[in-house]
């Protein structure tokens, strides 16, 4: 056993063992991994720093981080909480939905986005994708928009902006509220306005596959007060400050029920950091993309992530579609990618194969783009720093398809 004399020998070898955990590992370049999130010195030295504050949540590193936040994206309020899951949930509760209330979102996204939909007691309505990409459809939204529904939840899949300008104004013409799931795209504007802004309320994750990263974490972006006000109060417990109580700063009161979705001054301090810098992960993730396209564009059976009509997108996932003519299945070339020791992935299965939502979810259009999608995407190894040997692995992979 270690003895110390005091306790600052305890702190220090306790900063090493932090330093030897936030230490980058030597990737085995016999093998490519999915995603390598990018961690530098300096955020190393944030989090650090961030331990010796006595605060360690519900503090500044949080608030410089949302002013930033909400200063990068061009919203007039951020709110930092624990995860995107969390920014979803905290949104629905926000706009107070009933029972029987329902929400309409994409039939292809991660189950996160229903899943908050389903605890907010509402109903989840699924939209199908466009033919040519994979985003929600805006004549399938339009389609599926009844006397209950309250909400639209477009995504902004892979980093590439939904057609928000026309799903604004058919929510506008309905009276419908819109949260934008904005967690791939991070940097992705529309006529240089971010997104998150064209809704009520924006929904961003810091998870680490994704272009900035807090280890976990999320962030809700609104322009409305009294929005901003709900979830910031629902994200600790629900408690309020309230007028009356001034003179008596110990008492809080609570008036609805909350949460505990408080994000913390360590993660703060990272995201913080990574905010710095996320321009710039953004233009290298963009190189990987146009490098792949270079290769990939005129292999037979293989289709390149569509074109958005938004110059601003941001590339959060690398997704081809496998069809026929490739002579592999989209499952074969999966196998292959695993046996060669290069991991890829699958975005995402469709919400209506889950055993929950065929129980508990509506639709009332075909989910027929969605299907075919989900059988020929296959999502290629993305990351700023992936070398240009990896990518070569990657393609040489696919070329030889036998």
């Amino acid at each position: 056993m270690i003895k110390y004399q005091n306790i600052d020998q305890v702190i220090n070898q306790n900063h090493k063992l932090i330093l030897i955990l936030l230490k980058k590992t030597t990737r085995d370049t016999k093998k490519i991994p999915f995603f390598v999130p990018d961690i530098d010195n300096n955020d190393k030295k944030a989090v650090l720093k961030a331990l010796d504050q006595p605060t360690l949540t519900n503090g500044p590193n949080l608030q410089k981080f949302e002013r930033a936040f909400a200063k990068f994206t061009g919203a007039k309020y951020a709110i930092g909480v624990t995860n995107a899951t969390a920014a979803l949930i905290l949104s629905l509760n926000a706009l107070e939905l009933k029972k029987n209330d329902e929400v309409i979102v994409p039939d292809e996204t991660f189950v996160a986005t229903a899943n908050a939909i389903l605890l907010n007691g509402a109903t989840p309505v699924l939209a199908d994708i466009e033919n040519n990409g994979y985003n929600v459809s805006v004549k399938s939204i339009e389609k599926s928009i009844t006397k209950k529904t309250k909400v639209i939840m477009p995504v902004h899949v892979a980093g590439k902006a939904c057609d928000i300008v026309k799903i604004r104004k058919l929510a506008r013409d309905h009276g419908l509220k819109i949260i934008e799931d904005c967690a791939h795209a991070i940097g992705t504007k529309i006529n240089n306005t971010h997104v998150g802004n064209f809704g009520d309320l924006g929904c961003f994750s810091f998870y680490p596959t994704k272009n900035m990263t807090t280890i976990e974490g999320g962030m809700v972006i609104t322009n409305s007060k009294k929005l901003a006000i709900k979830i910031t109060s629902s994200r600790n417990h629900g408690f309020v400050n309230n007028k009356k109580f001034s003179s008596k700063p110990w008492i809080y009161d609570v008036e609805s029920p909350g949460y505990n979705f408080r994000l913390d001054e360590i993660r703060s301090a990272l995201g913080i950091n990574q905010l710095k810098r996320i321009k710039k992960l953004n233009t290298l993730r963009k190189k990987v993309c146009q490098y792949y396209n270079l290769k990939l564009q005129n292999v037979k059976g293989i289709e390149i992530p569509f074109l958005s009509q938004y110059d601003d997108d941001v590339n959060h996932l690398y997704m081809i579609r496998i069809k026929k003519e490739y002579g592999l299945t989209r499952d074969e070339l999966f196998k292959k990618f695993l046996k060669s020791g290069i991991q890829t992935s699958l975005h995402y299965t469709p919400l209506h194969e889950f055993t929950i939502f065929k129980k508990l979810a509506k639709k009332y259009v075909s989910l027929k783009n969605s299907k075919i999608l989900y059988n020929e995407l296959i999502s290629l190894p993305m990351f700023p720093y992936i070398s240009r040997k990896e990518q070569d692995n990657v393609i040489k992979c696919i070329i030889s398809n036998k």
